[in-house]
């Protein structure tokens, strides 16, 4: 994987070539460019919402004005974050737009105290054809899901099928006396509601008569008249489809009531906040009736899953009693109440505190089992819905890098993700983490890099191969979030060498691939920030990865074997049921143990570099001698089971210099032959591992992708899937962030559960950086970078790469024949520039003199090959270049 920057341009200087390299003759010269990396980008407020307009294309070969990026940028202006519109209103609402006028008005709700439910005879009983086993429930207590739940009169339990995803399912029940029936009411679960189902009543001779059918059902409590009247003592529910929303597809049946009663609508106002936004929710209630009434919050990152309930809500991982919504009950005399983890009032009305969503619905309502301490029923006077917001706050002020082109849908994509990955740069807090056993006390209060705004909220280090170079490239000052993480994990670092992935279940989910994530996000920081003390600190633990881990899962062919040393039952990046000699897994080896070998190198151990080189080399050549497939033209996802070649394995192969160019070539062509969909490019070309896998899409392992295809001179393709991967988020609710996952369709590959907003699909970001605009660091701390563009088809772009000595700025033009390339390089760094030439005759200028003339340089440090004139030993100061069509 690739990386990246961007920054704001300094005064302009012409500079001089000289025989030995080039380099501004001036101190005078240099001085304007320090200042300007001192003083940073130029600052103004946010807008909060994508720019809608085209950028300017140039004129004359000039670009826009540095501080037109500006307009991209999400973040709100201030951590005070207020939704933007008001989606839907239900039931009785008076000016629900009030919520939107903060002091300008109040929003009511009322809702009248409903009527006892009907109940059932004494006597009645109820059968199932199955019902799920007992188990401690959501909240940690016993439960039961037998058939009787659903005639109990409590609407807390319900009865719940043992065949999931199997139907039909049959409910029947048996009164003592024939009872005369108009119809009934069928209340269902929020986890998931009987969509389709019919109603027969039992006839004399012992048969039954279908008297109602229901199709398309989405409701919780559907009222369902019978064709006719109908006296009998036996009634049988036969369900036949349910909702999926990602608890488990069962029939779940809270209560029968023996009428059709229609619900009283729930008075609701639903908000929209524009974008999906992370923090703790706050609302002014400036009265309520005095009888305690509750309302209950429900947030999703999407309308699709916007329901009664929460898309996700982190009780439902831990045992808590949110019911999937947080609750609240208002007393009479109002109350600014700001949404916090915990019980209001003896164990009832639980609310989960930090949320990530877009959509907040705010219903009159609450729980049966919170009674008396709220009711389901009253008036509630609303004057704001705001939210505090917890992520980093990154206005025009803050970014330290900064990128442009003459493409708006690029631009929109990369502050989309710069802003997507602001939403889970956030403080690690106990109750607003992973319930599953991640809190840590040597996290707690640390910045960090969590995976995603609203799930899971742990630092995770494979989704820090991404995340972090997005920070390092948007916002370095806050290079201490991936930097925490990589420590801490060192610090868990078991005693055989395998490194944690992350806090959750204290420390020990066993994934594979991970420790080597772990040693390349490492070199990553260095590399960005040149932190010698991080680098020495822990690479006791680095050599211990690399010498004791893995070697013990190595295999006899020098290979990486998923099954050795009792590792059959770990995961990955996916969860992925793959065993054996994994493509992906030594692909990434390779580029781990070259990595470590950069960095050993910079630390003065030799031996252990050159030893971890020759390792790489061997792994790369048992690779392709027993991986490669060539009657496929790619490298197989493993040697063991059916026949299938993956995204991950084939990018990674290309970036680590495993596969030569006439390998590389075959296997990108082939993923484009297979994998390519509307919404990007899948992870797998068949569906062997499992249903669906041939058409779901991870901007996780597209983002090497699509820097293995710039790397192999196959720009336009890069850009290619660029659009349709990141063009399908940013089109598609919620819009602007990038998604964990895209499933079949182009839809949310896990359903209600997928993050909308993951740090580990911010790929675009580095990638527009490191590979179009094309900078990127080649040694720690930007001691020496590359310029080396791929303009495909965009016809213009700058930006600004923060580094420990100032920004480096880069702007080119391409057009009219002719390439244009502007760099300025902060003091203490040198590098090198490597121009696009088309495959034609050229002539290279700086500063009015040729330095290239089709032929040769006119002073050293000047080469041609493979489609480009590079300039080594660019030093400090203005250097520009242009390069045009040799005549003559």
């Amino acid at each position: 994987m690739p990386e990246n920057r961007t920054h704001d341009q300094g005064p302009r200087r012409r500079t001089v070539v000289t025989a030995g390299a080039l380099a501004l003759t001036a101190l005078a010269a240099a001085r304007p460019a320090q200042a300007a990396a001192e003083t940073g980008p130029a600052t103004g407020s946010a807008t909060g919402a994508a720019g809608t307009a085209g950028t300017r294309p140039p004129v004359h070969g000039v670009t826009p004005r540095r501080g037109d990026w500006h307009r991209y940028v999400q973040a709100p202006a201030s951590t005070t974050v207020r939704p933007v519109r008001i989606t839907e209103s239900t039931g009785d609402v008076n000016d629900p737009e009030a919520l939107l006028r903060p002091g300008g008005g109040r929003t009511v709700l009322r809702r009248p105290q409903p009527e006892p439910a009907p109940r059932w005879p004494e006597g009645t009983t109820a059968e199932a054809s199955s019902a799920h086993a007992p188990n401690s429930g959501n909240d940690g207590n016993p439960r039961t899901y037998d058939a009787a739940n659903a005639i109990d009169g409590d609407p807390d339990t319900f009865w719940n099928d043992d065949t999931e995803r199997g139907f039909p399912d049959v409910l029947t029940l048996t009164t003592p006396a024939p009872l005369e029936l108009s119809g009934i009411t069928v209340v269902s679960n929020g986890d998931g509601v009987p969509t389709a189902f019919t109603v027969e009543a039992g006839t004399s001779g012992g048969g039954w008569d279908t008297v109602a059918t229901v199709a398309d059902n989405d409701v919780v409590q559907r009222a369902v008249p019978f064709s006719r009247k109908v006296t009998t003592d036996r009634l049988r529910l036969t369900v036949t489809a349910a909702q999926d929303t990602g608890k488990g597809v069962f029939t779940r049946v809270n209560e029968l009531w023996p009428e059709a009663i229609e619900p009283v609508v729930a008075p609701s106002v639903t908000v929209d906040f524009g974008k999906v936004v992370v923090g703790y929710p706050d609302i002014r209630f400036t009265g309520a009736s005095a009888n305690s009434p509750g309302v209950r919050l429900a947030f999703s990152e999407t309308r699709q899953f916007l329901t009664e309930r929460s898309d996700f809500t982190r009780s439902d991982q831990a045992g808590g009693t949110g019911r999937g919504t947080d609750q609240f009950a208002v007393p009479a005399a109002g109350a600014h109440w700001k949404d916090t983890k915990g019980f209001q009032h003896d164990g009832k009305v639980f609310a989960d505190g930090l949320h990530g969503f877009r959509y907040l619905r705010i219903t009159l309502d609450a729980l049966a089992s919170d009674a008396p301490v709220a009711q389901p029923w009253g008036r509630v006077d609303i004057d704001s819905v705001s939210l505090d917001f917890t992520g980093y706050l990154g206005t025009p002020s803050t970014y330290r890098g900064w990128f442009l082109c003459s493409d708006d849908d690029l631009n929109r994509f990369w502050y989309g993700a710069s802003y997507t990955n602001e939403l889970v740069t956030d403080t690690f807090r106990r109750d607003d983490v992973d319930p599953r056993n991640a809190w840590s006390d040597t996290l707690e209060g640390e910045l960090v890099l969590h995976d995603g705004a609203k799930r899971d909220r742990d630092p995770y280090v494979g989704d820090l191969a991404v995340s972090a170079r997005t920070l390092y490239l948007t916002h370095d000052d806050t290079a201490a979030a991936a930097r925490n993480v990589l420590a801490d994990l060192a610090d868990h670092q078991r005693s055989d060498g395998w490194i944690p992935p992350a806090s959750i279940s204290g420390y020990t989910l066993p994934l594979f691939d991970y420790p080597m994530w772990w040693v390349t996000c490492g070199w990553d920081y260095v590399l960005y920030t040149g932190d010698r003390a991080y680098a020495s600190r822990t690479y006791p633990n680095l050599v211990k990865v690399l010498d004791t881990w893995y070697p013990s899962v190595t295999d006899d062919a020098g290979l990486l074997s998923k099954g050795l040393n009792g590792t059959g039952g770990y995961g990955d990046y996916a969860f992925l049921g793959r065993t054996g000699r994994v493509t992906y897994y030594n692909v990434l080896y390779v580029q781990a143990l070259n990595d470590a070998a950069r960095l050993a190198d910079w630390l003065g151990h030799a031996f252990d570099a050159d030893r971890w080189r020759e390792r790489a080399a061997a792994v790369a050549e048992a690779v392709n001698a027993h991986l490669w497939d060539e009657s496929a033209g790619a490298y197989l996802d493993s040697g063991t089971g059916a026949v299938r070649h993956a995204q991950d394995g084939n990018a990674l192969a290309v970036i680590a210099g495993v596969a030569d160019a006439d390998r590389a070539a075959a296997a990108l062509a082939h993923l484009d032959a297979t994998t390519r969909r509307p919404y990007g490019n899948a992870f797998m070309d068949n569906d062997t591992l499992f249903a669906d896998a041939s058409q779901r899409v991870y901007a996780f392992t597209s983002y090497p992708e699509i820097v293995a295809r710039f790397l192999s001179g196959r720009a336009d393709s890069a850009l290619d899937q660029i659009r349709r991967t990141y063009g399908w988020m940013d089109r598609n609710d919620p819009g602007i962030t990038n998604w964990e996952g895209i499933g079949p369709g182009g839809s949310l590959y896990e359903g209600a559960y997928t993050s909308m907003a993951h740090g580990w699909s911010t790929g675009v970001l580095p990638a527009l950086t490191h590979q179009l605009l094309g900078a990127r660091p080649l040694s720690p701390g930007y001691a020496t970078w590359e310029v080396r563009p791929h303009p495909a088809d965009v016809t213009w772009a700058q930006g600004e790469l923060p580094t420990p000595h100032g920004g480096l700025g880069v702007e080119w033009t391409h057009a009219d024949g002719e390439f244009s390339l502007t760099v300025r390089v902060p003091g203490g760094t040198r590098g090198s520039v490597a121009l696009p030439t088309g495959g034609r005759d050229v002539t290279v200028r700086s500063g009015g003199r040729v330095v290239w003339d089709g032929k040769r340089g006119r002073v050293s440090g000047i080469s041609a090959d493979d489609g480009r004139v590079t300039v080594s030993g660019v030093r400090p100061g203005h250097h520009t270049f242009v390069v045009s069509p040799r005549r003559g």
